[in-house]
C-alpha cells in the first residue's frame, strides 16, 4: 500500500472553500478522497498521521527562490536547498536563474530539473530574460517553455532597457507565462547597500531610494498599457519582493484598471525595517533592502486587501565567509525557507488578524496560479497529494545551526516563531518529519 490517511485534522484549503475538520486520503501520488470526521472508518494504509490539533494545508509553494546549483555548491545546492524547503512545509519551488553558468538554456535547464540533482520537493524553475542575464537579447522563450520553464526572470538584474523589456513581455504573453521582474533602477543604486535614511546616514552608507524600485515598476505597468493597445496581447508582469509604498501603490493602481499584474512580499519585508541592520549586521543585508515603518506597514496593508498575490521567500543563501566581510562588500540575501511560515503566522494572523485561510492562499493556492502549477496549491480530490500538517498554537525559535540549508546567513536566528510544521508530504511521499 502506498495510502497515507491523516485523520482528525482541521483542513484548511481557501481553492475548495473547506476550513472545517476533515480526513484525507493519500493514494499513489494524488488526493484520493476527503472525508467528514469517521469517513474513513475501516480504510488501512500504509501510514497513519493523527493531526488531532493540526491544520492540514495544501504543501506550500515558493515561486522566488536561489539555490546556487549550478556553480557555488558551498552555499546551497539543489538537495540541501529542498531538504529546508520541505521542513518550512514547501512542496514546490521555483528556482531562479542566476547560477554559474546563468540558466538561460534549454541544456542548463534540464540539468537543473533532472532527478539526478535530489531535489526533496518539486522543483521547478524560471530561466533568464535574457541571454547571461545581461539585458541585450532575451532567451529562447518557445524552446524553454517545452523543456519546463514555468516562467522568465533575470532575478539578481532588472531588464533595464525599454525595448528588451518589451520584447519579452511580447513573447511571454504568446506563451502564457509571466516575466518576473527584479524592480530596481540600477543608475540610481550604484554603490549603495542599504535603504536610503536616517539609519544609512548613521552608518555612513549610501543608500537605495525608493524610486529605483518605482521607477522599473512605473515602466513596466506602462509597457503593459502599451502592448494591450497596440499589440492585443495580455501580458503577465509579475513584480518580484516588493518592498516600498509607493510601488505597491503603483501596484494596486493597476490592477484596478485590469492589468495583469502580480506581485510577491517577502516575510522580512513584512517583519523588520532596516533598524534590524543594527551596527552594520550583514545578515540583514539584502536587495531590495529592509525599508522603514511606513514602508514595512504598506506591504502589510497590500498582503491584507489582496493587491499582494503571494509570499516568497527570496531564499539566497551564502556562506559564512562571505557574509562576515564589511557591510558594503558583503552580498545582499538571507536565507528564508524555514521561517516563511512562522513569520506570516505570527505577524499577519497573530498580530494584524489575517485569517490562516488567507495566509495559506498567499504561500500555496495563489503562487501556484501565478505559474500556472496545475494540481497543486490545493487540497481538491484528484490534486497532487502536497500537503503540510504544522500546529498552528507551537511557538518555538528559529535556530540557523539547526537549518537544513547549507548556510547561515538569517536575520532570524533565535526569533520567536508561530506554527511549527509537523509533516510534509510530497506527491504522497513524506519528505520531513518535525
Amino acid at each position: 500500500m502506498s495510502d497515507i490517511l491523516i485523520l482528525n485534522g482541521r483542513l484548511v484549503d481557501p481553492t475548495s472553500g473547506v476550513d472545517a475538520e476533515r480526513d484525507v486520503l493519500l493514494r499513489s501520488g494524488r488526493v484520493a478522497a476527503v472525508e467528514g470526521p469517521g469517513g474513513f472508518k475501516g480504510v488501512q494504509a500504509k501510514e497513519t498521521i493523527d493531526a488531532a490539533g493540526m491544520i492540514v494545508a495544501p504543501g506550500l509553494v515558493d515561486v522566488h527562490v536561489h539555490l546556487r546549483e549550478p556553480g557555488q555548491t558551498y552555499k546551497e545546492s539543489i538537495a540541501t536547498g529542498t531538504a529546508a524547503a520541505a521542513a518550512g512545509g514547501f512542496t514546490s519551488v521555483v528556482a531562479m536563474p542566476n547560477t554559474v553558468p546563468v540558466n538561460d538554456s534549454v541544456a542548463g535547464l534540464e540539468w537543473m530539473l533532472d532527478a539526478a540533482r535530489g531535489a526533496v520537493v518539486k522543483l521547478f524553475a524560471m530561466p533568464a530574460v535574457t541571454l547571461g542575464s545581461k539585458g541585450e537579447e532575451i532567451s529562447e522563450f518557445h524552446e524553454l517553455q517545452r523543456a519546463g520553464a514555468v516562467g522568465f526572470t533575470d532575478d539578481g538584474k532588472p531588464v533595464l532597457e525599454t525595448r528588451v523589456m518589451r520584447e519579452a513581455l511580447v513573447a511571454a504573453a504568446g506563451m502564457g507565462v509571466p516575466v518576473s521582474q527584479h524592480a530596481e533602477d540600477t543608475r540610481l543604486t550604484g554603490g549603495c547597500s542599504m535603504n536610503a535614511g536616517p539609519v544609512a546616514f548613521r552608518l555612513g552608507l549610501r543608500g537605495m531610494t525608493i524610486e529605483a524600485e518605482a521607477r522599473i515598476v512605473e515602466r513596466d505597468i506602462q509597457l503593459l498599457r502599451d502592448i494591450e493597445r497596440h499589440d492585443g496581447l495580455r501580458p503577465h508582469l509579475h513584480v518580484q519582493h516588493v518592498s516600498t509604498a509607493r510601488a505597491m501603490s503603483l501596484i494596486r493602481t493597476a490592477k484596478a484598471e485590469g492589468l495583469h499584474v502580480t506581485c510577491e512580499v517577502a516575510p522580512h519585508h513584512f517583519t523588520l525595517t532596516d533598524e534590524a541592520i543594527g551596527d552594520y549586521n550583514t545578515n540583514a543585508k539584502m536587495n531590495p533592502p529592509l525599508r522603514n515603518e511606513a514602508d514595512r506597514l504598506a506591504m502589510i496593508a497590500g498582503l491584507m486587501d489582496g493587491t499582494v498575490d503571494c509570499i516568497a521567500t527570496d531564499h539566497a543563501p551564502h556562506a559564512t565567509f562571505e557574509k562576515e566581510q564589511e557591510f558594503e562588500r558583503a552580498p545582499n540575501g538571507i536565507t528564508g525557507l524555514e521561517t516563511a511560515l512562522g513569520l506570516a503566522l505570527r505577524v499577519l494572523h497573530k498580530r494584524h488578524g489575517m485569517t490562516v485561510s488567507r495566509v495559506m492562499e498567499l504561500m500555496s493556492a495563489q503562487p501556484a496560479g501565478i505559474v500556472s502549477l496545475e494540481g497543486r496549491g490545493t487540497l481538491k480530490v484528484g490534486s497532487f497529494a502536497d500537503v503540510v500538517v504544522f500546529d498552528p498554537a507551537a511557538e518555538w525559535s528559529f535556530e540557523a545551526k539547526r537549518s537544513r540549508s547549507k548556510s547561515r546567513n538569517t536575520p532570524f536566528d533565535g526569533t520567536g516563531m508561530v506554527g511549527r510544521v509537523m509533516s510534509t508530504i510530497c506527491e504522497g511521499q513524506v519528505v520531513y518529519r518535525g
